[in-house]
């Protein structure tokens, strides 16, 4: 999952301002992902958990009311099916969109991790790594065939 989202910034990074921020926020939501489950349960695990989840939601928010924003008026502008597609495509990251907020609700005001929640995070973590997946990979589509394609006339 890394080298993917390294591979997209090396595509589309520098293109738009907006992209890129978009991108590096994407990085540290990654970096989270992959160090959360390396904790030790004497670490501040409670700490991490509620930063992944500020992390996480502000990820799917920026996309939402930042770069899917940008890309829909870039098709539109276009006018060349892109419109379509977004729209095809938005119920599907709509779905991982409500994955990603009932995670930040379970975990994001957590004061205490008992052992039971421990034991559950591990299979939460690894459910949200696929959404994240899938997610990841729709949002490149759409970059790909909303953005890539007009990048020349931008």
């Amino acid at each position: 999952m890394l080298e993917k989202c390294q591979n997209a910034k090396e595509r589309w990074g520098g293109v738009s301002e907006l992209v890129d921020r978009w991108l590096q926020e994407r990085q540290d939501l990654l970096g989270l992902f992959v160090a959360l489950p390396q904790k030790e349960l004497t670490e501040d695990v409670v700490g991490t958990l509620r930063q992944f989840s500020q992390i996480l939601v502000d990820y799917a928010s920026s996309w939402h009311f930042g770069v899917y924003e940008h890309l829909l008026a870039e098709a539109d502008e276009f006018n060349d099916g892109g419109i379509e597609l977004a729209r095809e495509m938005d119920p599907k990251i709509q779905q991982t969109t409500d994955t990603i907020l009932n995670f930040n609700d379970r975990y994001s005001e957590i004061e205490t991790l008992t052992l039971q929640d421990a034991s559950h995070l591990g299979e939460r973590m690894s459910e949200l790594g696929e959404v994240l997946a899938e997610r990841f990979e729709l949002e490149d589509q759409l970059i790909e065939s909303l953005h890539n394609s007009h990048k020349d006339r931008v």
